[in-house]
């Protein structure tokens, strides 16, 4: 009997996990599928490497193969006594068989009449993908398309991607990194087994405007000098809509205005907080107007911002 290196025709070590030996598989013969490959020699290679996963992929015939120990591709090697028995051979002649024949008698006469063992139904892949959401979506909830490209495999174990959407609901108050559960959205089952899930990752689109802390949101809120001295009304920008914020006499920088929850949604129906952040803005360029009226103001003013720093002096 010829031995052949099924281990080599994966590129896998003998310690191969039965998901490594799967997912070389897959590569190698998305790689060498004849409908794919201008490989002169891939349809070759196809049949080496499934001839090679189906050996592997089955425990007993993978075990059976393993007592065989290493050897060379080609080589000549005699199996141990009991094959013999196994494969009712009353010559013992195996020169002539093929190993993959030999593997797969061996492996259908451990069981009870030489019957092949029934597939179990296997449990489809998991799967996950990021969605991005923003801050008004978090705010009053909707709806999202998610797409992506969703592995499928023939009856040859060939991946193919497959374009799918699904629509998904963004509930009100979702958080950054929260995840949806898709049932049955995910890696097809087979043997009857049921479909994966897929799990949708809420990911939070950096906003504009708004800085997030937990439930509660800061935005910067420029006002004019004349402003922030006077006082004024202004209209600040919240998730909800535009509002109204009364800016009283000598606001300084940095003040701190508290909307009360116009922050964002909770799970529980509670809201966060919005933070107008006081900033002083000036003009960037002034007619000559204005700059006579700041002149006016600078020699009137008995204001002296850096007053702190003549302490002692």
């Amino acid at each position: 009997m010829k031995f052949k290196d099924y281990y080599s025709a994966l590129g896998v070590d003998r310690n191969a996990t039965a998901a490594e030996i799967k997912q070389a598989y897959r590569k190698l013969a998305h790689k060498y599928h004849p409908d794919i490959s201008k490989d002169p020699k891939g349809e070759e290679k196809f049949k080496e490497i499934a001839e090679a996963y189906a050996t592997l992929k089955d425990q007993e015939k993978r075990d059976a193969y393993d007592t065989l120990g290493r050897h060379k591709q080609g080589e000549n090697v005699q199996p141990p006594q009991d094959w013999q028995q196994a494969f009712n051979d009353s010559n013992g002649g195996f020169s002539d068989v093929d190993m993959a024949d030999i593997l797969a008698a061996f492996a259908a006469s451990r069981h009870a009449g030489g019957q092949p063992r029934q597939r179990r139904p296997s449990h489809g892949q998991d799967y996950e993908v990021k969605a991005p959401i923003t801050l008004e979506q978090i705010y009053a909830g909707g709806e999202i398309d998610v797409n992506l490209n969703l592995p499928e495999y023939d009856q040859q174990g060939l991946i193919h991607r497959v374009p799918r959407t699904f629509r998904v609901k963004v509930p009100k108050g979702a958080e950054d990194g929260q995840r949806l559960r898709l049932p049955g959205k995910g890696g097809q089952g087979s043997n009857g087994g049921k479909n994966g899930d897929l799990y949708v990752i809420m990911v939070v689109i950096p906003h504009p405007f708004y800085r997030v802390s937990e439930k509660d949101l800061f935005i910067d809120l420029p006002l004019a000098p004349w402003e922030a001295v006077l006082g004024a009304t202004v209209q600040v920008p919240t998730l909800g809509g535009m509002v109204e914020l009364k800016i009283p006499p000598s606001t300084a920088a940095n003040r701190q205005f508290r909307l009360a929850r116009r922050g964002l949604p909770a799970a529980n129906g509670e809201h966060g907080h919005l933070f107008a952040v006081v900033r002083i803005e000036v003009p960037k360029s002034s007619t000559p107007a204005e700059q006579a009226l700041f002149k006016q103001l600078a020699t009137e003013s008995t204001f002296n911002p850096r007053a702190h720093f003549n302490i002692g002096g």
